[in-house]
Parts: structure tokens; C-alpha cells; sequence
């Protein structure tokens, strides 16, 4: 019985997929981790990230879904390299995964996101033996106090525009104060 119910929790809270939170579960799980957090880590800053797959319905076209699953796979295994153990990652829905880092500044953050939009590019995808090249947009917002999930999904995503009006596969982030201010913004690659 408790295998079973171990199994139906994995279930509920996994993407079976993308081997990651699903987004229910990836949403639950920040806001859990910010309500929990201390004093002393509260002071200290947060980041969010979006990830979203490039031109990602031309792969599920030109290739079959079952060649776009193995590209989501991909990505996320991806992803998941690059992260510390104490952050969290979940597909929010398609193409598009969250990341959420506990005590991240803006330094800290870029070196992540860049890092996974590298790995990721780097990734052996070669539907029918030919190789392709996935590339992923990664916006990104970090926090000195951490506003409540759906405004940091909100913040990042308008970052993940960015990135992907100014040509795709590139890291867009912002830095929010205290107040909730832009303090300062990343362009990378």
C-alpha cells in the first residue's frame, strides 16, 4: 500500500516527460520554499527563470512528436545538469519550463540561465540521424524580497519576450529591489 501511494504521489507531482515538477506541483513547491524560508534567507535575494524552447512546433513538424518529445527530454535533462540541489525546476505547460533559485542573485542567476541555454545547444539531438540543433530563451527576474509566485512567472516571462523578440536563444534578466523596482537589467548573448 505505501508503494502504491508513493506512486500516486509521484504521479500528481511529476511531469512523466520531462522527468521535473509538473507545474502544479513546481508552483506549490516555490511558494512552499518561500514561506519556509527564514529570516536570513529571506534577506537574501531569489531568482526566477523561464525557459522556453525555440521554434519548437517546426520540431514536432518537420520530425513527429514523438521526435518533439525526445527534444522536451532533452531539454529538461538539460536543465536539471545545471542546477544547484536546492533549486527547483517544472514544466509549466508545452515547451516551457520554470526554475526557481533560492539565494541567487543577478550574477549567480545569468551564470545559470547562460550555462543552461549552452548545455542545451550542446545537447545530442539527431532525429532520423541528422543532427539539430536546439536552442532555448531564458528570461529571468531575481528578487531581493520575492513577490508571490504569479507575479515572479509574470516578471520572468515578460524578460522571456525579450529575449525571444531580440532573435532567440538568449538570456534576458531583470533585478527588482526591495520595492519591487527594476534595478537593473542583463542582456546576455
Amino acid at each position: 500500500m505505501a508503494v502504491a501511494n508513493h506512486k500516486l504521489a509521484d504521479a500528481a507531482t511529476i511531469d512523466r516527460l520531462a522527468m521535473c515538477l509538473n507545474r502544479g506541483a513546481f508552483s506549490t513547491m516555490v511558494e512552499a520554499r518561500m514561506f519556509r524560508q527564514s529570516e536570513a534567507e529571506q534577506a537574501k535575494a531569489s531568482a526566477f527563470l523561464v525557459i522556453d524552447a525555440d521554434h519548437f512546433k517546426s520540431v514536432n513538424d518537420r520530425f513527429g512528436h514523438d521526435q518533439g518529445d525526445e527534444a522536451l527530454r532533452l531539454i529538461s535533462a538539460a536543465i536539471r545538469s545545471q542546477i544547484r540541489s536546492g533549486d527547483l525546476v517544472g514544466r509549466l505547460g508545452g515547451e516551457e519550463f520554470g526554475v526557481y533559485l533560492p539565494g541567487a542573485d543577478q550574477h549567480e542567476a545569468a551564470l545559470v540561465a547562460e550555462r543552461i541555454r549552452d548545455q542545451v545547444k550542446k545537447a545530442a539531438f539527431r532525429p532520423g540521424g541528422k543532427e539539430c540543433v536546439l536552442t532555448v530563451s531564458v528570461g529571468g527576474a531575481t528578487f531581493s524580497q520575492a513577490p508571490a509566485f504569479a507575479e515572479m512567472f509574470r516578471l520572468a516571462d515578460e524578460r522571456l519576450y525579450d529575449a525571444k523578440h531580440a532573435g532567440r536563444d538568449r538570456v534576458r534578466l531583470v533585478s527588482f529591489d526591495a520595492a519591487g523596482q527594476a534595478a537593473h537589467a542583463s542582456y546576455l548573448h
